[in-house]
Parts: structure tokens; sequence; C-alpha cells
């Protein structure tokens, strides 16, 4: 598109999280009008530590922010996989570090969101816009908030993750239980039992729970997450000590006793939800990003990511189409076969043995949506 249809441009985008202030830095330097709308009073990230790849870090330094996000960060070279009683499996380096010549950078989730928003100008972001509904007017769209507030736009960019609400203008794919939890928590290093001695992940791997470190050393701490196999589908489930203890039985001691001591008030509790492949991202007004569009599971460690990388493409494509409605086929040509990959990669997690020991008969992920749906 022209420069000067670009700043003509009136662009709304629904949720604060990764891929709607990525999108709102990404489609601001276009120089559009960009105004982001989030339902929450104030923008709070729970959970732990995430991995950027280099990939995504290429685009942060595109767009000028690289040294905000690498101030909270720590850069990693390489991940291992070990058993759960610490023998070696695997250690291999980060992919594309030789591509972009950026190494992964390891980054807690809060620090994640707070220095994405912080880059965004002041006003662009308007807290408690509790979305009720969209609706596709062609060349345009409406958005209507709680309390009657209405907007229209040229371009919606739906960013309101699983639970997305403008994903119901492309169908009624509902968010489908995993069969997993994850517990996590952030620690310090001092509590690590001497497991946290570089910047590199390490996945710890046994019968049904699979166990991360990964270390966010320029904190002085290290994310610790379970991830176990459980039938339990309940949004945010009451998991007690001896419930988490169980999941590391035959662990490395050291594991053990990272769990023992762990204050359980810290502990996020979730149970693990992602959606099946949407057919059809956009119309010629409304677009989805991030997990809105590609909900998946954590496994391929690639959800935030992939956030990035959708805005990245949805900027790219507006700027080299001749339209919205073109750009927009160009987006999802690019980025969806990209995404339905990942998302059917991280589906296979587990081994079929693993999984019959806690779904007799019968597997998660059937392709099938739980009764049990996400809360607020």
């Amino acid at each position: 598109m022209q420069p000067s249809d670009l700043r003509n441009l009136n662009i709304a985008i629904v949720g604060a999280g990764y891929a709607g202030a990525a999108a709102a830095k990404a489609l601001s330097l276009l120089g559009a009008t960009v105004n982001v709308y989030e339902q929450a009073g104030a923008v709070r990230e729970v959970g732990a530590g995430i991995g950027l790849r280099p990939s995504t870090m290429d685009r942060f330094r595109q767009w000028g922010v690289f040294d905000a996000i690498a101030e909270v960060s720590s850069p990693s070279d390489y991940f291992e996989i070990l058993t759960a009683t610490s023998d070696p499996i695997a250690k291999e380096e980060w992919p594309e570090i030789a591509t972009y010549g950026e190494k992964t950078h390891l980054i807690h989730r809060c620090d994640f969101i707070e220095a994405l928003l912080g880059v965004l100008p002041e006003g662009m972001v308007h807290l408690g816009h509790k979305l009720e509904s969209v609706e596709d007017e062609g060349d345009r769209a409406r958005l209507t908030f709680a309390g009657g507030r209405s907007v229209t736009a040229d371009l919606v960019v739906g960013a309101d993750g699983i639970k997305s609400v403008v994903r119901a203008l492309f169908g009624d794919n509902q968010p489908v239980f995993s069969g997993e939890h994850a517990y996590r928590v952030v620690i310090s290093v001092a509590d690590a039992h001497g497991l946290a001695v570089d910047d590199n992940l390490r996945m710890y791997i046994g019968r049904g729970t699979k166990v991360y470190f990964l270390p966010l050393r320029h904190r002085d701490q290290v994310s610790f997450d379970i991830t176990a196999l459980c039938p339990d589908p309940t949004w945010a489930p009451k998991v007690t000590k001896d419930d988490l203890l169980k999941t590391v039985e035959g662990f490395d001691p050291r594991i053990v006793d990272i769990t023992r001591n762990l204050d359980m008030d810290a502990v996020n509790c979730r149970a693990v939800y992602d959606i099946d492949p949407v057919d059809t991202w956009h119309s010629d007004s409304v677009v989805l990003v991030g997990d809105a569009a590609h909900s998946m599971l954590h496994h391929q460690g690639q959800g935030a990511n992939s956030a990035i990388l959708d805005a990245g493409a949805l900027a790219d494509a507006l700027k080299e189409a001749g339209s919205v409605k073109e750009a927009l086929a160009s987006y999802q040509a690019a980025r969806k076969p990209v995404t339905d990959e990942l998302q059917r990669i991280s589906r296979q997690g587990w081994t079929e043995d693993e999984i019959n020991d806690v779904f007799p008969g019968q597997k998660p992920n059937s392709q099938q949506p739980s009764s049990e749906q996400p809360q607020d």
C-alpha cells in the first residue's frame, strides 16, 4: 500500500497481550493510526518464563525495540533434554542462531509484556474495554464494548487470545483440553539446588511428567515448570503439595526437594488448552493474530514467538500489498501453514503408553472441545 494510504488507515486492536502489543508496535511504524482495546483494568501477566527465538529477536531489532527486550532477558545458546534422573539425552544449539545472528532470550512473561507496552506511544492502549461484539461491515468493522461504547475501524485485529470474541466471525473453534496440567512458579537461583548453572533451558522427562528449568539470571531467578498428564479439565484446578510431589516421583532428588519446598500460594496451576486450526483468519476488514488464530500447546515454546512473527508478517503484508484485502490474504498465506504445523507438532508431547496410563482407551486432544470451558 502507498505510504499515504497507510497513514490514513485506522486500526483497532483487541487485546494488549503479546500479540496485541507487538501488532500495535509493528503497525504504528507504518504510520497508521492504531488503538488497542484491552478488557482488563490493568495489564497483568501471570505464569513464568518463556524463550524468545532468534527470528523474534530479529523482529525486535527491526522495530527498534531490541534493547528494551534485551535489558530484561538473558541470552541463551542452547537447550538440554535429560531423563528424570538427570542423564543426558540431547544438547542442541537453539534453532535459527546461525540464520539471524541472534541468540534466544529467556524472559519472564511479566517483563515481556511490560517491555512491549513500554515502547508504545502514551494513550494508544485503552484499558477497561471488554469486547461484547464485532460487526463486519465489509470495508470496515465495528466493535461494541460493555457499557455500550462502540468504535469503527478500517481494520480490526483480533489479538484477544484463546477465548477470542473476534474469532467467532470465522467459526466456532472452542478451547480443547489437552489432558495435562501446568504448574509454574519462579524461584530464586539459591533455591534451585545447583541446577541453574548457566543461561540455558533444561527439560527433564519422566513418565507422564516433564520438568522445565528456564533460568532468568538477569533476575537471579529460575522459572520452574512441571507439566503433567491429568484428566481434570478444570481451568484453574485446586492442587496440593502432595499432588505436585506425586508428579515428580522418581525424579532427581534435587527436583523433588525443590518441589517439596515450593510456596503453593506462588504456584500458578492451570489446565492446558489449545484450539483446533481455524480455516479462515480474515475477512476484508477483520483479521486474527496470535492465540486468537492458532492457540497451541507449550511443548514447542512457540506461542509467544508465533504471535510476534504474526505481527511482523501482517505489517509486511500491508506495506507490500495493494489493498487491505490483498494484505490480509497474503498474511494468512504466509503464516497459517507454519502455525498449523506447530499446532500439530505441539500435540505430540507424550507417548502412547503415557497417554494410556491416564486416559485408558482414549486420547486427549481428540479434536473435540471439552465440556469444561475456560473461565475468566
